[in-house]
C-alpha cells in the first residue's frame, strides 16, 4: 500500500473499499487501539464504526481536505478579538505553551490548563474530561 500525500491521491477504486481508506484514518494514535491498546473512552468498535461511516457515505476524501487544505501558518498568531481558551493535551501533536498563548494574545486568553490524558481526538477519547474544560473555560463568561 502507498502512503497518501494528500486527499485526490485516493483513487475510486481506493475509496470503494474500505481497506486503504482504512489506513489512512487509522494511522497515528488511534492505531494501537485496534490491537486492543485503550485511548480513553475510545474502543476498537469506535474506530471502526468512525471508519465505515466514512467509506460508506463516502466522505473520507472530502473530510481529509480540510487537513490539506489549510495552509495557514501555524505558529502565527492571528488577530483573535474575542475571548479564547486553551486545553493541552499530552498526545496532541503540537502543545501550545502557556508562554507562547499569553504573549500571543495578553488580552483574550481566558483560560489555559495542561491535562492528563487525551490527545488529537480529545473530545472523542476523554468526554469527561473535555466537557469539563469547556465548562471551566467559559464559566468566567456566564
Amino acid at each position: 500500500m502507498r502512503p497518501y500525500v494528500f486527499p485526490d491521491q485516493l483513487r475510486e477504486g481506493e475509496v470503494a473499499t474500505w481497506a486503504p481508506s482504512s489506513s489512512t484514518l487509522i494511522s497515528g494514535p488511534t492505531e494501537g487501539i485496534l490491537e486492543g491498546e485503550s485511548l480513553g473512552a475510545l474502543t476498537r468498535d469506535d474506530i471502526l464504526d468512525n471508519i465505515t461511516l466514512n467509506w460508506l457515505t463516502n466522505t473520507g476524501v472530502s473530510a481529509a481536505r480540510l487537513y490539506w487544505e489549510n495552509k495557514a501558518d501555524f505558529f502565527d498568531a492571528k488577530n483573535i478579538s474575542i475571548p479564547y481558551a486553551i486545553s493541552v493535551f499530552p498526545d496532541e501533536l503540537y502543545q501550545a505553551p502557556r508562554t507562547w498563548a499569553e504573549r500571543a494574545h495578553p488580552k483574550n486568553l481566558i483560560h489555559y490548563n495542561r491535562l492528563d490524558k487525551g490527545g488529537h481526538f480529545a473530545a472523542w477519547e476523554q468526554p469527561e474530561i473535555f466537557s469539563q474544560e469547556w465548562r471551566a473555560a467559559f464559566k468566567v463568561l456566564r
